[in-house]
């Protein structure tokens, strides 16, 4: 199998799943957790689905630029840091709303950090295949 295309199958693969798995949370959250937790911990939880589903979609257009494009390391390492925003940003948020533990929203930022350098590495991906 080509590079590219096994890095678009990868991205495009976790992408879906993660997309999945951001209509279950969001479906959990609005019916099973609707009257179990606070106004607080709900809007956190709500925050982590918005989040988790709006790089889902960032995912996935990494993994469609790698079928177009030839492979560089700021796509591949876009890809990779969406999902690790993914998993620290949203996790961390999704384990806070459900345990109540504050200590878990000192993690949160390092997953945004992972986003912006995930947005980065995009825009200069873009910068650098369309120069």
């Amino acid at each position: 199998m080509h590079y590219t295309v096994g890095m678009a199958k990868i991205f495009i693969t976790l992408a879906a799943l993660s997309g999945m798995l951001a209509v279950a949370f969001g479906a959990f959250g609005a019916h099973a957790l609707k009257n179990r937790l606070d106004d607080y911990a709900m809007g956190v939880f709500e925050t982590a689905v918005q989040y988790h589903f709006y790089h889902s979609l960032a995912l996935l257009a990494v993994g469609v630029i790698a079928l177009q494009q030839p492979q560089t390391a700021l796509l591949k390492s876009s890809g990779w840091l969406f999902l690790l925003g993914i998993v620290v940003f949203s996790g961390s948020l999704y384990l806070l709303s459900l345990s109540g533990l504050k200590w878990l929203g000192a993690i949160t930022p390092l997953g945004g950090l992972a986003f912006i350098a995930a947005w980065g590495c995009l825009a200069a991906t873009g910068w650098k295949l369309l120069s």
